[in-house]
């Protein structure tokens, strides 16, 4: 767990999906008929290693308030649509497939979190939970546009701008604004407690933010560990201030 500058390399946990065998086309089907495997990209890793974090998956298994306590870093990746019914929403037409149980892992995870006051990047999906664990809402469906929902897009691509609001962490590690992906259909509707927007698209949908009194949580809708640029800032922060909260 040390670095080649002999520094601890600070361990951060990633979050991820849960699917049945059936949907990993390759597996032998009948063989593993009603098993299930645990399914991250491997982009978020790499992101994670290449600025010095030592990343893991976590499995559905750990107990939130267990495994966070080991922690020194925790990252909530994208995936698929937050229930509805979480923020108190009927769901809408083109709500897309939830996962409940993660929904719940999830939240479990981000609460746990919070109270140990972790360093945490949230990430899409994870953006979006975070604001619902915080008592707000989403947009439940955005319009495929010119800078969202862009699912032919390749994902390394840069192909809108978010305007970071200034003196926010967004700003500092990114400048007033940064071309991003747009791989969402959904984004923050009404902030939660303590939630400061501070990145918006140009159509003013909420794309970054943070929270008030609390420096080591960032959220952004955009993926940064997609990009074709690496690392990304964001993960530099991350594996930064998780060094710090190790140390401490």
């Amino acid at each position: 767990m040390v670095g080649d500058g002999g520094q601890r390399r600070p361990l951060i946990g990633l979050s991820g999906r849960r699917w049945p065998v059936e949907r990993v086309s390759h597996f032998p089907q009948e063989a593993l008929k009603g098993e299930e495997v645990d399914v991250h990209l491997s982009e978020y890793p790499k992101g994670i290693a290449a600025v010095g974090g030592l990343p893991v998956q976590l499995a559905r298994e750990s107990e939130p308030i267990d495994i966070v306590g080991r922690l020194d870093g925790l990252v909530m990746t994208g995936g698929a649509d937050p229930d509805p019914t979480l923020y108190g929403e009927d769901p809408h037409p083109e709500l897309g497939e939830t996962e409940p149980d993660r929904d719940a892992w999830e939240l479990g995870l981000i609460r746990a979190a919070l109270d140990r006051h972790l360093p945490m990047l949230c990430v899409c999906r994870g953006a979006q939970l975070l604001n619902i664990a915080l008592g707000g809402t989403l947009v439940q469906h955005l319009d495929e546009s010119d800078t969202h929902a862009l699912w032919t897009t390749v994902r390394t691509e840069r192909c809108h701008v978010v305007h970071a609001r200034p003196g926010s962490t967004l700003a500092s590690l990114y400048g007033p604004d940064v071309v991003t992906n747009s791989l969402h259909h959904q984004a923050v509707g009404r902030p939660g407690a303590g939630v400061l927007v501070t990145g918006t698209a140009e159509d003013g949908v909420v794309e970054g933010f943070e929270l008030a009194d609390r420096p080591e949580v960032l959220a952004v809708q955009w993926h940064p560990e997609m990009l074709a640029e690496q690392p990304d800032p964001a993960f530099a922060w991350l594996v930064e201030r998780a060094r710090r909260f190790a140390g401490a």
